[in-house]
């Protein structure tokens, strides 16, 4: 179950600020507080999605649409062309997602810290 006071539902209702590089209607992306390289922002939809796999089966196809535009959008903003691009989704023993709303990294420039522990 979708839990509506995670720290990014709190960023999307402005309770909590972020360093905001692009929204739509159905995304918006920011810079992440704990950076794994010289560029590391985030995407996030505005809908009440868990993970990716949530998203694909239940986003409408304009939510989807959105928040793809948005992801690009972002990285021509930043400038990026060669990056990671990346969503965890769970707690598995490889990765892990540490926060239950769907999220798309986007990581690139000079490294700083490994990203398999994001």
């Amino acid at each position: 179950m979708y839990d509506k006071n995670n720290v990014f539902a709190k960023i999307i209702r402005g309770e909590i600020p972020s360093k905001k590089v692009y929204e739509n209607a159905y995304a918006l992306s920011f810079l992440d507080i704990d950076p794994a390289a010289t560029i590391h922002a985030l995407v996030i939809p505005r809908g009440d999605y868990e993970n990716m796999l949530d998203f694909a089966a239940n986003a409408s196809d304009d939510e989807k649409l959105g928040f793809f535009d948005c992801v690009n959008k972002t990285a021509e903003k930043l400038g990026v062309t060669d990056c990671n691009m990346f969503a965890n989704t769970g707690n598995g023993v490889y990765l892990r997602q540490s926060v239950p709303h769907f999220h798309m990294h986007i990581v690139a420039g000079e490294k700083i810290k490994d990203i398999t522990t994001l």
